[in-house]
């Protein structure tokens, strides 16, 4: 199988292909649009070894991922955890690619691997430190941008080490039919929590009772007071909140909340598409409740990785936990899909196929 792999590798060296590339307009204020991303034919791309002393890899590109994070990317501003987008460049995102030639002694022509590449047919990685090779199992190469990427990463760490989750806790999840959600409420049930998600349309609600096994669920579109919604759901109050969307929905969660509960602060969709942010009005409830209220990354708990894949693979090929991913076919999907995300249109992990390997 390998010695296939590399004649495959070997066919495509050396010659001109076109490449196909997603490009960045300008800088945005509001939503997203597919206007403000543009599909173009790169320059003929040479598929010549990677230059010697570089450090480099050539990769074709098969997955790439929409993540909310990029939306951030679009601004003109410096100051968050990765610089913004440039305009006229190639976008970039997290993928899973196959190397076609290295200058790198950790990586091998056929090699898979995830990590930050351009959202265009081929690259030229250089900055290879935040590559990661996949292991060859029978896992769907694609849920190493979901499941087993950056996103169930999220989930893993932000639920066990920020929510530090006990036996019995009252567990509320926002975004829960997402990339993020879905995960952290499957894996609240397993630890022995009561789990209730919230979602945007009623198939979504639907299917994080009938599929994902959430206690209870609730389209926070057709609830007129999110307060009584909360109340209705958990009675008793909550300790642990997963906050994917920020606004009204955390507002509420605030009055809901128990003696020593756990907010961690994973995402702010309902945010991240305003350039004036609306506040917050019951953060009092942290002083009179006690609550800890915690944003992060996954990047702070990157030396649980080992475990996290080890953990989540065995429960996933055991059939203790379920993926859903939204796969959109083509580079050209991609502006697509990755708008479809501000407005709730994916179902589960939004990836886009580039390639069949």
């Amino acid at each position: 199988m390998e010695k296939i792999e590399e004649e495959a590798v070997d066919q495509l060296l050396g010659k001109t292909v076109e490449n196909k590339q997603i490009i960045f307009k300008g800088y945005i204020e509001g939503i997203p649009k597919e206007s403000d991303m543009e599909l173009k034919i790169g320059k003929k791309l040479n598929l010549e070894k990677v230059p010697k002393g570089s450090n480099g890899l050539l990769v074709k590109n098969l997955y790439l991922s929409c993540d909310p994070f990029m939306r951030g990317r679009m601004r003109n501003f410096t100051g968050s955890y990765l610089p913004p987008f440039v305009p006229g460049e190639v976008i970039e995102g997290f993928g899973v690619s196959k190397v076609l030639d290295s200058d790198n002694p950790d990586f091998k022509p056929g090699d898979i691997i995830s990590g930050f590449t351009g959202w265009e047919e081929y690259s030229l990685i250089y900055n290879t430190e935040q590559l990661r090779k996949t292991q060859a199992d029978d896992m769907p190469l694609s849920y190493h941008v979901g499941l087993l990427g950056m996103p169930g990463f999220t989930a893993y760490a932000g639920f066990y080490e920020v929510c530090t989750p006990k036996r019995g806790d009252y567990v509320f999840v926002s975004a829960a039919s997402g990339a993020v959600g879905q995960l952290v409420g499957q894996l609240a049930k397993l630890h022995g929590c009561y789990v209730v998600g919230c979602a945007g349309t009623k198939q979504k609600v639907d299917i994080l009772k009938s599929k994902l096994g959430f206690d209870g669920a609730f389209n926070y579109k057709e609830e007129v007071d999110l307060d009584k919604a909360l109340k209705r759901h958990f009675p008793e109050g909550i300790d642990i909140y997963f906050d994917n969307v920020g606004g009204s929905i955390l507002d509420a969660a605030l009055l809901n909340m128990r003696i020593h509960g756990r907010i961690a602060i994973c995402g702010m969709v309902s945010q991240q598409s305003l350039s004036n942010p609306q506040g917050i009005h019951n953060l009092f409830q942290l002083i009179t409740k006690r609550v800890k209220m915690q944003g992060f990354l996954q990047s702070d708990y990157l030396h649980l990785f080992p475990r996290f894949l080890e953990d989540v693979t065995s429960l996933y090929k055991q059939g203790n936990i379920t993926y859903l991913e939204d796969m959109n076919e083509g580079l050209e999907s991609g502006p697509s899909a990755f708008v479809g995300l501000f407005s709730g249109r994916n179902m589960g992990k939004q990836v886009i196929r580039v390639a069949h390997h």
